[in-house]
């Protein structure tokens, strides 16, 4: 393929010094032909792919790890829509995101940050010339330009909470947080700051005037803490803006999923509610090409952050509003409206993979416009008629592909990594179909070790999905890496057990409020029925997961009948009563665990705590290694040091790590290392005979 046969870097020396040390690709050998924590790291992360103007070229980036440094960096490139002439056209310090063509193409705005700040940056096309734009106090994490590129809104950040010195200015070095209310913490910080949109005019070369459309309302826009420039859409005019909060702060907010759509006029400096009385997550608004409708994905229940996400029109001179998914059984993704404003294109799980798909917004027909065993991500319309993309699998990171209407086929326009895969032999994924104990049939993916021999017994590990309610699907992981597991020898089971999207509601919602029922008797199908296969080896059987995999983990710690031969979890859910209170987000334990542990009367709540992992422990024979980031605000450290000591002191063989620098995920490079090695070492120890 041509798509990285040339790699032209032009004008772009300005963002370093002569003795910076940038990171580049680096010069990957492998030793072995197989897939390692190696050749893991030396990938290149393909991101943001955007057309530009005239539908000729794409924009997009790619990352590389250094592990000396401990950090990454990521460049911006283009390419050919056809696949040719591929350029590097920036090679910097620290790394270029939120990249976009401006100026018809001639120029590239993106966000760079300096000493830690990032601002706006505006750069010709060939990466010359680059400079800050804004200047925003404290910096900015996104910027979405108006269609004329005369208005830019961008995410700052406002201060939200007390300091010990404004309660206390005679003690400046005091460093003790007052807390009066909840939602005093997100995923992996304390909530000091809250984002804002700050709107200013764009000349092509500064942004000024500069205002807060939000100035003195305690609210986020967009919503902490994965909220970002998708939570606005500028009308084709320009005039309006429309963006996503949830109105609500302390206990109202962390009980509510009840974000809505505010259009802000620019001429009369008033908001309106779009979505009153809808009642869910209102999220992702796009307006159509000529302004005439909203579309924007919506959740029908407070409270339920994994509702099926709908796809909603509004007519903007009627204000009727539609639900083009009523006879769509499947959650979505992410959107795009299609030139021509009668279709929009869109991404959702379907048994087992994430197509692209396109629905009708007149007759609601859906059609699928690119499958295959990937799952798409990223949609940049070319044409009605042409889209850019992204796939991966569970053997293929990111590269940028092109969907043409009436060719299911997506074609590859970058190959950013296969001089890598070139040297290796990779496993092979399989689609098994597994009876469940309630009469239904299971997709299980099964991934086998590269060589695979079937006259010869394998080690095989069981993996248990977080979430608990995200695909099993063509994932590609840089931690979670199936690929990486096969090629160290194990069969991989991955099992689409109840609570994964892409099989419908029923099967997706069945979960909730059912933690240790049906979704696991279907770990211990997916077991039960792979074992049976001469190629496993029954007596070496292990599993793990992370987060509600790692509940599920614990959980069959106590309640597996001997099936696993050791266990590794990571940052699980050990004693839910304890983690009912230790969360953040509360409307997430209500309605999953059904309540709170003193409703006495709540059958759904009394059921979920009566079968909390740490009410098992009595049962525990197998070893086990835990790990957990002490950053991870979602579930406590605490649990899995619970989990660990509980081990220890039944006498059960068991291994910790704690990182005190990472949070829910492993993020850093040499701890994602780190963890490597030591999730192999463990698995290895106990299901290899070199024990």
């Amino acid at each position: 393929m041509s798509a990285t046969a040339l790699i032209i870097l032009s004008g772009c020396n300005s963002a370093t010094n002569d003795d910076t040390v940038v990171i580049d690709k680096p010069d990957y050998k492998s030793e072995t032909g197989i897939f390692d924590i190696e050749a893991l790291e030396a990938l290149g992360r393909v991101t943001e792919p955007v057309v530009s103007p005239d539908g000729k070229k794409v924009l997009f980036g790619i990352s590389y790890e250094s592990v000396e440094q401990n950090t990454s960096n990521r460049d911006l490139y283009v390419v050919n829509v056809d696949g040719t002439d591929t350029q590097r056209i920036t090679r910097s310090e620290k790394s270029e995101n939120n990249a976009v063509w401006i100026a018809g193409g001639e120029k590239i705005a993106f966000m760079y940050p300096v000493d830690g700040v990032a601002q706006m940056w505006v750069m010709n096309a060939d990466g010359s010339d680059r400079h800050a734009v804004s200047s925003v106090e404290g910096g900015i994490s996104g910027f979405l330009l108006s269609p004329d590129e005369s208005k830019v809104v961008m995410i700052g950040n406002v201060k939200y909470a007390r300091t010990a010195e404004d309660i206390y200015p005679d003690l400046p070095k005091a460093t003790g947080r007052v807390v009066d209310d909840l939602m005093y913490k997100h995923w992996d910080e304390w909530v000091t700051e809250i984002p804002h949109p700050f709107v200013g005019s764009f000349d092509g070369s500064k942004v000024s005037d500069v205002t807060d459309i939000m100035a003195d309302e305690p609210y986020e826009a967009p919503m902490k803490p994965f909220g970002g420039v998708e939570s606005f859409a500028w009308s084709p005019d320009g005039k309006t803006l429309v963006y996503v909060s949830r109105k609500l702060t302390g206990k109202d907010y962390a009980v509510s999923t009840n974000s809505d759509l505010y259009a802000y006029d620019f001429d009369t400096k008033e908001t309106r509610n779009l979505t009153e009385g809808m009642m869910g997550y209102d999220t992702c608004p796009a307006f159509s090409p000529d302004g005439s409708k909203l579309a924007w994905l919506s959740m029908e229940r407070d409270g339920y952050e994994a509702d099926k996400n709908r796809l909603f029109i509004m007519d903007m001179a009627t204000g009727v509003k539609t639900d083009l998914t009523t006879e769509w059984d499947y959650t979505i993704e992410e959107f795009a409206w299609n030139p021509n404003g009668n279709s929009i294109w869109f991404i959702a799980y379907h048994q087992g993979t994430a197509p692209i798909f396109a629905i009708d917004v007149n007759t609601k027909a859906i059609t699928v416009e690119a499958e295959g065993m990937v799952d798409f991500t990223s949609l940049s319309p070319v044409d009605e008629n042409t889209l850019v993309t992204m796939n991966h699998s569970m053997l293929r990171p990111n590269e940028v592909f092109v969907v043409t209407k009436g060719n299911t086929e997506a074609k590859a326009i970058t190959d950013v990594n296969g001089d890598i895969f070139s040297q290796l032999t990779m496993p092979a994924v399989e689609k098994r179909m597994v009876p469940t104990t309630d009469g239904k049939e299971m997709l299980t993916w099964v991934v086998y070790p590269p060589k695979f021999d079937k006259n010869k017994k394998y080690p095989s590990i069981l993996y248990c999905q977080g979430g608990p309610q995200s695909s099993v699907s063509q994932a590609w992981s840089y931690r979670w890496n199936f690929a990486l597991m096969a090629s160290n020898g194990y069969i991989v089971i991955m099992p689409n057990r109840r609570g994964v999207p892409g099989f419908g509601t029923e099967w997706e919602e069945q979960i909730s409020k059912d933690y240790p029922g049906q979704n696991m008797k279907d770990y211990l199908a997916a077991v039960d029925y792979m074992k049976q296969e001469p190629y496993i080896d029954a007596e070496r059987i292990g599993a793990t997961g992370a987060s509600y995999g790692g509940f599920s983990i614990y959980w069959l710690a106590g309640n597996h009948e001997g099936r696993f031969a050791c266990l590794l979890a990571h940052a699980g859910i050990f004693n839910m009563e304890a983690q009912y209170l230790e969360t953040e987000e509360m409307w997430f334990a209500n309605w999953d665990m059904g309540g709170a542990y003193w409703e006495k009367d709540n059958a759904a709540a009394q059921r979920t705590f009566a079968n909390s992992p740490h009410r098992f422990v009595d049962r525990w024979t197998t070893p086990i290694m835990i790990s957990h980031g002490e950053y991870d605000y979602r579930i406590l450290a605490s649990q899995g040091m619970a989990a660990f000591n509980a081990a220890k002191l039944r006498g059960i063989p068991a291994e910790m790590v704690i990182f005190p620098d990472e949070n829910h995920w492993i993020l850093k490079p040499q701890n994602a290392i780190m963890w490597q090695r030591l999730f192999f070492r463990w698995f290895d120890r106990w299901l290899k005979d070199e024990k």
